[in-house]
């Protein structure tokens, strides 16, 4: 009579083979993929966790928690699994634990005489409490991964969102878009300075025209990016600088007297013969 591991082991590409067959194809994300080679690579990462999901009923195994923390890793870091729906994965995980519940009953049954009722709701608890912590372990490390892509990508926008543009070999232009908040203006500080050296601007042009909200914080770091500026030899302008803001300068007692401010950048570049 074979063990259980083997019995389960033997079944290892039919597991996958149904498991592909039943997926509901419609599905966001991984699952509902038509390009071969996405559904070559999904086939074979389901069956390499029934390789590994086996070894559980293997006295024999060695390394096992290594080897099963190395394939979440793998898995929780797969562009495809980071593109699909947290439940839609918590769901095909149930789905894999219900054809491992069909074969300890299976094989149960095959060998009712020899196998206890006992011995059956032990395998069934061994199964059940390693889903549980695969799927917890999966789920805390997928949204690991997903917030470090997800700041990452952040810090890559942030980046790309102060660029210095030269215009003249004097003059260059940043143009800032969008909200700024503490980080991003810590980005603009740092970059603005090390690029101004970098291409030796003399005269750098700041639009605001596209910044739709300037607090406390925003006036300040601009306040101190423009003393930053001198300090590297590089004279700013503003342009774009709408009432509310200049009254918000004012109110925190912010002195741009010293500085040439445009109401457009056209103007500017005019006066500055850019």
């Amino acid at each position: 009579m074979s063990s259980l591991y083997e019995f389960m082991k033997e079944k290892t590409w039919n597991l996958t083979e149904s498991w592909y067959a039943s997926l509901d194809k419609t599905k966001d994300g991984i699952y509902g993929t038509s390009d071969p080679e996405k559904i070559e690579l999904l086939k074979k990462q389901n069956y390499e966790f029934h390789l590994l999901f086996c070894e559980i009923f293997n006295e024999d195994s060695e390394n096992l928690e290594e080897r099963f923390d190395q394939w979440l890793d793998k898995m929780a870091a797969d562009q495809g699994h980071l593109a699909t729906p947290i439940p839609q994965i918590i769901d095909e995980f149930l789905t894999v634990q219900e054809q491992y519940l069909d074969l300890v009953s299976e094989y149960s049954y095959q060998n009712r005489e020899t196998t206890s009722f006992t011995q059956n709701q032990e395998w069934n608890r061994m199964v059940s409490k390693s889903f549980r912590k695969i799927i917890t372990e999966f789920g805390e490390r997928n949204l690991a991964q997903a917030q470090h892509v997800m700041q990452s990508q952040q810090e890559m926008i942030t980046e790309l969102s102060s660029p210095v543009i030269p215009l003249n070999k004097n003059v260059a232009l940043l143009p800032l878009i969008g909200e700024i908040d503490t980080h991003r203006a810590k980005v603009i500080f740092e970059q603005t300075l090390d690029q101004c050296v970098s291409i030796q601007v003399e005269s750098l042009l700041i639009d605001l025209s596209g910044v739709p909200v300037v607090d406390t914080m925003v006036a300040n770091q601009l306040f101190s990016l423009v003393e930053g500026l001198k300090l590297v030899g590089t004279k700013a302008s503003l342009s774009g600088l709408r009432p509310e803001i200049a009254q918000t300068s004012i109110q925190l007692g912010i002195d741009f007297s010293s500085v040439n401010i445009y109401s457009t950048i056209s103007r500017a570049l005019e006066k500055m013969n850019a």
